[in-house]
């Protein structure tokens, strides 16, 4: 079944005072790779916490697939989000690092055979293999992330949200996270994260939703939002094609080069 997430006229309010989301309008279809960026304050996990129930709409409504998240309990939603947390300490409690990421597709109702191949997989792709039988606390900062995502890899949603992931991540890491987006993306599932990493954010993914003060402000292609009179830090590539003179916004040291190549034929 094919799920997109429809979000539609979507407002939160914590109370009287505080509107953390006005009005936003949008559409994710499945397999798209979203950045979701602004300033501290925009609303931005206020707004992907929407999408499996943890925030729910005050106004307005989300639907992921044909499930409308006002309507479901988080249990129901997480077969279809996986949602990782920006602090590993919000979603770690397991003794060993298997038995955490075991548990969410163990929780589903996943067959134990899926299970533990699920879990092997997801071990792998983040690197994890070796340290299956550790405390996930004895682990350094970096690789405690990387536990938190694999708990979700390993539940095989259609959806998987970041909640800033590169926070606390070494180079090591962000590679293998950007496989992992890689590999999301070519097995057609969405993958939904918030950032303040703008060069992560170009070189990951395809579309990019900016919020500020709760409000969707631009939706579109990074060399569509990453413009020169943006209120925004430009990624360091945009930065530097634009002192050059570059009319093009490469977005990876790869389209970079090639583009450089083409100036000096």
């Amino acid at each position: 079944m094919r799920v997109d997430i429809r979000v539609e006229s979507l407002t939160h309010e914590y109370d009287e005072h505080v509107t953390a989301l006005r009005g936003i309008s949008t559409t994710v279809r499945q397999g798209e790779r979203v950045a979701v960026i602004g300033p501290n304050g925009a609303g931005k996990t206020t707004f992907v916490q929407h999408f499996n129930g943890l925030a729910r709409p005050t106004a307005g409504r989300v639907l992921v697939g044909d499930l409308d998240t006002a309507e479901q309990p988080i249990a129901a939603l997480a077969a279809r989000v996986g949602f990782v947390f920006q602090n590993p300490a919000d979603q770690l409690h397991a003794r060993t690092v298997a038995a955490e990421v075991r548990f969410g597709p163990r929780n589903l109702g996943h067959p134990a055979r899926q299970v533990e191949a699920q879990v092997a997989a997801a071990l792998a792709a983040t690197g994890l293999t070796d340290v299956a039988d550790a405390h996930p606390y004895h682990l350094a900062p970096a690789q405690r992330k990387l536990v938190a995502i694999a708990s979700v890899l390993a539940m095989n949603t259609p959806v998987v949200v970041l909640d800033e992931p590169t926070t606390g991540q070494d180079a090591f890491a962000l590679d293998v996270l950007s496989a992992i987006i890689a590999d999301l993306a070519a097995w057609g599932r969405t993958v939904i994260a918030t950032t303040h990493d703008m060069d992560f954010c170009v070189e990951n993914f395809d579309r990019v939703l900016l919020l500020t003060d709760g409000e969707l402000v631009a939706d579109g292609a990074p060399a569509e939002v990453f413009t020169d009179t943006a209120p925004h830090r430009l990624p360091q590539l945009f930065r530097l094609a634009g002192s050059l003179g570059w009319e093009s916004r490469p977005t990876t040291v790869d389209d970079f080069v090639a583009t450089h190549t083409t100036h000096h034929r």
